[in-house]
């Protein structure tokens, strides 16, 4: 069977079964979304119940005398919005009937004793409360709206809707001006030409024909083939309401609904959501096999105010069924991941909410841990539903494996079982590889300068144009200085110290040799573990010679081994966002074949939670895997999730809140099986991770502690709480759980001696 694939194939759809028809639109929905189904833990806030449409089958409207006030106050808006929020809603849906003040003398008075020019005016005033003191993400369906009304909302709201219904001329609408076909269409298109997130729709069964159905479909496809902007569409069924005009009329029988659906699915592009309230269907996982991916907004707190004759599903039955039928439930923002990555769709005002709510994949956190704070991780997820794409992945892997591009993004965003899946097949490369012993080295952090000039976004240690008001005083250790620090630590039983610093302005080619000779000066024979990419691009160039001549200068001087820092991502796309001035990433990966071609070793980086996506990630994973198949010069990869609480990054609303706990140990399991028989060494920072989310690594891929480090300082200035130092003692302790032996290393991964 052919499945029809856009608008033209309107006629070859209605000449389908429904069964052919559901048959295609699963398969379309699959094949754009997966097994993932989504919903928006949302909270209603009916602002007004008034409105001048008189639509024949709307309970939500109601006439002045029926309602304790023409409008919700402030007050009662923000208490709705906090009790939202307490319950982990991410979306605020503001619903209210159309241009009350036009019909109800008491709505005008109400609004401009208030100061308030339109019901408008004051959804906007409201709307921007609840988002800057609460967090939680306005969606405003106001109706039929005018560009300068939509103008208005756009700063204070992550996406608006706006029911097309039907663009028949129905008696449903009789009584209904905003209901009229062209002032909907109209207000759809000027929706896309200020680039807001849209949400739409139609009601099924209001008397309307199945052509007209596919008319109003083909509408909303065209509407969003010029302008991009329309998320989702919603198609629900009538179900009729006592006390209205249609009280006596037939409710939307199953197959016209699901008919809708599964057209629906196969007219709109696969880039436009689609969704069926979950509330109006006795089995709302049955509504899956017509082509939905969405259920839409579930409110914990708050009646759907629309239908409220109908309860929301609780949230983990739902999940709890969609599992059985092999999905898993995740959390969305209002609005979607496609608008959230696309430029234009968010205003400036409003997108550091949208981000601080969101994960890597534009979905929406679901924990309250974050790397660097003290939260407890959540638990590893319950349910038994898998995905034919990640199960197929791993069940051709084995170590050595080369994967594509697309398979590492696929295993990254793997959620429910898969994830599991993930770990569980890491862990077991793990036992193969490396065995069970976990290993550390007895280190000291040496940071000898946080003055930099080089203006990294995400960086909260360095003193410079970016970040002179952020914690600390800019410093610059003496030699001296560091000779005493090296000795102090190898007093202390360390047998690495590791120093990395800003790149002061001061600095010359030969000051890096000379913090190499200050630390032999301290310890003759501590390793020495030193100097990012940056630090020895910057040294080469301050000393005008090539990075061969340069590195060979620091190694026959007493370096022994480079960190991977400065690493950040390997996709020059973000560094322009995270790090513009700093070092490209073709030029990272040059100072480590370098280094690998003299004879020092190096480990991999990656510092992510940030800004980007999986298929960064990917990219990052890939161009290290192909210099270690070339040069065999790095001895371990070491996930940085991004700290984010003090950087300029966070601060200025240009970031994530780092990762999630999810993608946190995603980012060591899936590396893991990447890196195996190239790199047998996984580590995790339990300065970002804290002692049970290292625990947890350690059972997902990981099999290095990393260092004591004794004084940690660039994690602490961003906000992390786990400490500076971890002693032998702490260690073991943070392992004893595990069951597994603790060991100490060397730099170089050799048993202590």
């Amino acid at each position: 069977m052919t499945i029809p694939a856009s608008v033209s194939a309107v006629q070859e759809i209605r000449e389908l079964t429904l069964d052919e028809l559901a048959e295609a639109a699963f398969a379309r929905a699959r094949a754009a979304y997966g097994q993932v189904l989504t919903y928006s833990p949302k909270v209603f806030i009916p602002l007004t119940h008034l409105c001048r449409d008189r639509c024949g089958y709307c309970t939500f409207a109601q006439a002045p005398a029926r309602v304790a006030a023409p409008y919700m106050s402030l007050d009662e808006v923000m208490e709705v919005a906090v009790r939202g929020r307490e319950a982990g809603a991410s979306e605020a849906l503001f619903t209210l009937g159309e241009r009350p003040e036009l019909r109800y003398d008491e709505a005008a008075r109400w609004l401009a004793a208030r100061g308030y020019r339109s019901t408008i005016d004051y959804v906007a005033n409201a709307a921007q409360m609840v988002l800057e003191s609460t967090g939680l993400l306005p969606h405003i369906n106001a109706g039929a709206l005018y560009d300068f009304e939509l103008r208005q909302l756009r700063p204070v709201s992550a996406s608006q809707g706006m029911m097309l219904e039907s663009l028949a001329q129905l008696a449903a609408h009789r009584l209904s001006p905003d209901k009229e076909p062209a002032r909907r269409l109209a207000t759809l298109d000027l929706a896309g030409e200020l680039c807001i997130p849209f949400t739409t729709g139609l009601l099924v069964g209001i008397g309307e024909t199945r052509q007209e159905r596919l008319d109003t479909l083909e509408a909303i496809a065209v509407s969003h083939a010029r302008f991009g902007h329309v998320q989702e569409v919603i198609i629900q069924n009538f179900l009729p309401k006592e006390r209205t005009a249609m009280a006596n009329a037939p409710a939307a029988t199953e197959e016209e609904f699901f008919w809708t659906i599964a057209a629906a699915r196969l007219i709109l592009p696969d880039d436009i959501h689609l969704q069926a309230p979950p509330n109006l269907s006795d089995d709302p996982t049955k509504l899956i096999a017509f082509g939905i991916d969405d259920f839409g907004g579930i409110s914990a707190v708050t009646k759907d105010h629309v239908n409220p004759e109908r309860a929301w599903p609780a949230i983990e039955t739902l999940a709890e069924q969609c599992d059985e039928k092999g999905f898993v439930l995740a959390a969305r923002l209002t609005v979607y991941p496609g608008h959230i990555h696309s430029d234009g769709f968010l205003d400036d005002a409003v997108r550091p909410h949208v981000l601080a709510q969101s994960d890597a994949s534009g979905l929406a956190r679901q924990d309250e841990w974050f790397s660097g704070a003290d939260a407890t991780p959540p638990l590893a997820p319950r349910g038994h539903a898998r995905s034919s794409a990640v199960a197929q992945i791993l069940n051709r892997y084995e170590p050595g494996y080369q994967f594509e591009h697309g398979e590492l993004v696929t295993l990254f965003e793997a959620r429910g079982r898969d994830f599991n899946d993930v770990v569980e097949s890491a862990d077991q490369v793990r036992r193969d590889l490396v065995g069970e012993p976990i290993s550390f080295v007895m280190n000291r952090n040496i940071n000898y300068t946080n003055v930099c000039t080089f203006k990294c976004r995400f960086c909260a240690f360095s003193k410079g144009p970016l970040s002179l008001n952020l914690r600390g005083d800019p410093y610059l250790l003496t030699l001296e200085e560091i000779s005493d620090r090296v000795r102090e630590a190898a007093d202390l039983g360390a047998t690495e110290v590791c120093l990395q610093g800003g790149i002061h302005p001061n600095f010359d080619g030969d000051y890096y040799i000379d913090v190499v000779a200050a630390v032999k000066a301290g310890s003759p024979s501590i390793h020495i573990h030193a100097f990012s990419a940056l630090e020895v691009f910057e040294g080469a160039r301050r000393s005008d010679v090539d990075l061969t001549t340069y590195l060979t200068r620091l190694k026959e001087a007493g370096l022994k081994t480079l960190p991977g820092t400065a690493a950040e991502i390997l996709d020059d796309s973000i560094r322009k966002i995270l790090c513009p001035d700093k070092l490209s990433s073709d030029q990272w990966l040059e100072v480590h074949r370098a280094a690998h071609s003299v004879g020092l070793h190096s480990n991999i980086t990656i510092m992510f939670g940030a800004v980007e996506r999986p298929h960064s990630w990917a990219t990052h994973l890939i161009r290290t895997r192909d210099l270690q198949k070339e040069t065999g010069g790095f001895t371990e990869f070491v996930p940085l999730p991004f700290v984010h609480m003090a950087t300029p990054l966070f601060l200025r609303g240009r970031s994530r809140k780092g990762p999630t706990f999810r993608e946190a140990v995603l980012m060591h399991a899936v590396p893991r099986l990447h890196y195996a028989t190239l790199i047998n060494n996984i580590q995790v920072s339990w300065v970002k991770m804290g002692v049970e989310g290292s625990r947890r690594i350690l059972q997902a891929g990981a099999n290095d502690l990393g260092g004591t480090l004794m004084d940690e300082n660039i994690s602490r200035a961003a906000g992390a709480v786990h400490g500076q130092a971890m002693d032998v003692e702490m260690l073991k302790e943070l392992v004893r759980p595990l069951a597994r032996p603790l060991r100490q290393r060397t730099t170089l991964y050799q048993a202590f001696a």
